[in-house]
């Protein structure tokens, strides 16, 4: 039986502004990326997802981001390296405190937005970010997609890279994300199942245009604050067991 991680982004809510549908979404996935209070996320959150994690058994990752309440984490920004180096290791410090008190550990780290994009293609960012995280703990694993500048710095550390690909997001013939704003940018449930099925199964993802890209992936993301993000959630699981795949978060 074929297997794949499904990760889906977290705990997003922020003191009385709610965000997503955790408690809903949390069966049917196997690793979840928490919000650090950078673009989302509090203390209080943070540890209720926590504790949703570990009542279900799904993977816990610190879900990092550039300090941007109020743009959610989308907005570039311009950092040093350094100041990045310690912005990436005190939120994993943050969620790792959280997973500690709830019996558990983290085990990956990955990228927010903003941040997400910006290391994928700088160098110097990308070696900044993957430094944090070996710095903390070697056994973490650092989620990117496929080809991004993080995975090569990742390697260079002798850390574990996870390849990601995304389940409900289009992507263009470049084999890079729509951006946002494009015509089918977001999928509706069932498009992102049957672009689940087509990287999880064939290793082929359908870009906008009609092209075939070559895709390779251990962990599908689904996004947590759209508005459908439970019946996603189950629509995708219930796809991928339909399809003989089990859903199964990676181990070291």
């Amino acid at each position: 039986m074929k297997r794949i991680d499904l990760n889906c982004d977290m705990g997003e809510s922020f003191g009385a502004w709610n965000m997503g549908q955790d408690a809903r979404v949390m069966p049917w996935i196997s690793s979840a990326n928490i919000a650090c209070g950078m673009h989302a996320g509090d203390p209080a959150t943070i540890q209720r997802t926590v504790a949703l994690a570990v009542q279900h058994g799904v993977a816990i990752g610190a879900h990092v981001s550039l300090p941007d309440l109020q743009g959610f984490g989308r907005r570039t920004m311009a950092i040093s390296a350094a100041d990045l180096h310690a912005l990436v290791l005190y939120q994993i410090g943050a969620l790792a405190g959280f997973a500690r008190a709830a019996g558990t550990r983290l085990r990956h780290v990955k990228a927010h937005g903003a941040l997400y994009h910006q290391t994928a293609s700088d160098a110097v960012l990308a070696q900044a970010f993957a430094q944090a995280v070996c710095d903390f703990d070697m056994q973490l694993a650092v989620v990117a997609q496929h080809g991004s500048a993080v995975l090569d710095a990742t390697q260079a550390l002798g850390l574990r890279g996870l390849r990601e690909a995304f389940a409900d997001r289009g992507y263009g013939g470049d084999g890079k994300l729509l951006p946002r704003g494009a015509t089918d940018a977001l999928l509706d449930t069932a498009q992102a199942a049957a672009q689940a099925l087509g990287i999880a199964a064939q290793g082929v993802v359908v870009a906008h245009g009609g092209a075939r890209l070559a895709i390779v992936a251990d962990t599908l993301c689904m996004h947590g604050d759209r508005d459908d993000a439970a019946a996603l959630a189950q629509t995708l699981h219930s796809a991928l067991a339909t399809a003989n795949i089990s859903v199964q978060a990676e181990t070291p």
